[in-house]
């Protein structure tokens, strides 16, 4: 009991709560108290040293040395010296000393040596909440390789591990030796997905089925991809079990999501499915879709805008956060599209509001944002992951970095682009002008548009007409002057050029969205990236590479992940050791373990 007490104690002021993490407080230095034949200028180090004389100065003690262990003459001072050290250091005594060796012009001192009893050890030292010396027992007490294991470690994880805390040699901490580094990924990932596997929680479901989709997707006017196949199985797996699914699917721009969400209505039949989408537009195009290759099911849309009615006879409800504020029936499966677009609050909302008591319905989401495939299989320690990579067509988009010398040419290509029907999107980092941005914002640059141009249309996040101002672009704009609200979910058929003015202030998963807005039915696209930057291999790179999951790798490596585990995928880091764009082969071997 009192041995339990000790460690929680400890662990409460180190902010851990378990020995893998103990293990990754690594130690900032070493004492290293054994002795070396050759001279280490600039480091501590422990010498054999007989005093040849000592000359006490009112403030200091200098003193002279021979070093045995190397056959030379060191000069130590000792400045300021307490009065137990005046009798420390006796002319002809032979002892041992420590301290950090300089030479300058020939001449060797040793600063602040201090006499040493114990001799042949590396001592680690550590700088965390706990004193070195206590954190020093705390380790040599409880960080055992029993205790590794005991939390599922692999054995070879730990041995490499247990040489930073107990080094039978000085450890060379800015130059890190592969197994250990390795060592400290693996841990700092094993520590990570466990924390996330813990907040998963199991419900029973609603219900449970065992239908199939091969009949509808039969009667489709074009073949699934494998991807798209791979996911509804995925699925229908899933919904035939009496535990809750709880899946989230990411899928690149354009890779035939929609279909997955049709294919799992289907399956759901004869229970309710209800599908929350972003805005009124995308709910309408998913409501059309519906409709157009779900003929046998009965679909309503639930939006403002809609009048409230009894929604218990239909079989399929798409609708906005509208949703929110209905009454629901009992629902079988929940899908939430574009997931991140809703807070975690309306999420769980409409989840409650269908759940029966303690039993839940199965719950998908939806996300157009890739994710590096490392980011993918980390989050399965909390919910189940598919991935889309693949599109039901080639897209054809030639991507490019211009300046303002190249501006003549962009206004021949969007001028040849509207000759042929085809609509153009620019977007502009700001509504109004500011000093700290050096870009035009919308309110300036509209007028040149609008004076140059038939049918530019203007809108942006606080335009509470956005959503009527897209479906009139839809049908007959030429350009679209915008903020970064196009981003996702809207379908322009007939959109072949996107310009981003100030591109380099997005990041590079905002511009590969905004640059599948073009070419959504196979037309030949084109994405200008306008920058004031001489020189930009960020945005050079970005053109070179076209998949989603790509550029969420290359982002990766520009910015650095964000924190997984709160939900704020923003750049900055939050691991010391693991890079989620290099580690891949790692997170696969951690990743067995929360299978």
């Amino acid at each position: 009991m009192k041995l339990a007490k000790e460690i929680k104690t400890k662990f409460e002021k180190l902010d851990i709560n378990s020995f893998s993490e103990l293990a990754l407080i690594i130690p900032s230095s070493y004492e290293d108290l054994t002795l070396h034949s050759t001279l280490q200028v600039g480091s501590p180090q422990l010498v054999d040293a007989t005093v040849e004389s000592v000359f006490r100065a009112k403030n200091s003690i200098q003193i002279t040395f021979f070093v045995h262990n190397f056959a030379h003459t060191l000069q130590g001072v000792i400045f300021r010296p307490k009065p137990y050290m005046m009798h420390q250091f006796k002319e002809g005594n032979r002892d041992y000393y420590y301290g950090v060796v300089e030479c300058n012009n020939g001449m060797c001192s040793i600063n602040m040596p201090k006499k040493v009893t114990t001799v042949g050890s590396i001592t680690p030292k550590y700088k965390c909440s706990l004193r070195s010396d206590a954190m020093l027992r705390f380790v040599q007490k409880y960080l055992t390789k029993e205790s590794l294991l005991n939390e599922g470690l692999d054995e070879k994880v730990i041995d490499n591990l247990l040489k930073l805390h107990f080094p039978k040699t000085v450890i060379n901490l800015k130059e890190l030796d592969k197994d250990i580094l390795d060592a400290l990924k693996y841990v700092e990932l094993f520590v990570y997905m466990k924390q996330l596997s813990s907040k998963r929680r199991y419900f029973d479901s609603v219900c449970s089925v065992s239908n199939d989709y091969k009949e509808w997707a039969d009667t489709l006017p074009f073949t699934l991809t494998d991807e798209q196949v791979k996911t509804i199985e995925d699925i229908k797996q899933d919904i035939s079990k009496k535990v809750s699914a709880k899946r989230m699917i990411v899928g690149d721009v354009g890779c035939g999501k929609t279909m997955v969400i049709l294919a799992s209505a289907y399956m759901m039949k004869p229970y309710r499915s209800i599908l929350m989408a972003p805005t009124t537009i995308l709910a309408n195009q998913l409501y059309e879709e519906a409709i157009k290759f779900l003929p046998n099911l009965n679909i309503t849309l639930v939006t403002n805008k809609t009048k409230k009615v009894d929604l218990s006879e239909y079989d399929f409800i798409i609708g906005t956060h509208a949703l929110l504020y209905r009454d629901l029936p009992d629902a079988g499966l929940v899908m939430v599209d574009e997931q991140h677009r809703f807070g975690t609050l309306q999420r769980n909302m409409l989840e409650k509001l269908v759940s029966e008591g303690e039993k839940k319905p199965h719950y998908l989401q939806f996300s157009a944002t890739p994710i590096p495939r490392t980011q993918a299989m980390i989050e399965t320690a909390h919910i189940d992951v598919s991935l889309i990579t693949s599109t039901p067509f080639k897209k054809d988009i030639t991507s490019q970095v211009i300046r303002n010398q190249d501006f003549k040419e962009l206004i021949l290509h969007i001028k040849e682009e509207i000759s042929k029907s085809n609509q153009v999107l620019v977007i502009y980092p700001l509504v109004e002008e500011s000093e700290s941005i050096d870009y035009q914002s919308i309110d300036k640059a509209r007028g040149y548009w609008e004076k140059n141009f038939q049918n530019v249309y203007v809108t942006h996040g606080k335009d509470k007409d956005k959503e009527k101002v897209l479906e009139e672009f839809s049908k007959k704009g030429d350009i679209l002057i915008a903020t970064t609200v196009v981003e996702v979910g809207i379908s322009l058929p007939r959109l072949s050029t996107v310009v981003i003015v100030g591109a380099e202030r997005l990041g590079l998963s905002t511009l590969h969205q905004l640059r599948g807005r073009v070419s959504r039915t196979g037309l030949k696209g084109y994405c200008y990236l306008y920058t004031k930057q001489n020189k930009s291999s960020r945005l050079e790179r970005f053109c070179e590479t076209t998949s989603g999951f790509d550029i969420a790798k290359l982002d990766l490596k520009f910015r650095k992940s964000g924190d997984l585990l709160k939900g704020s995928n923003q750049s900055g880091n939050q691991f010391r050791w693991v890079d989620l764009a290099e580690d891949e082969e790692i997170v696969k071997s951690v990743r067995l373990n929360f299978l």
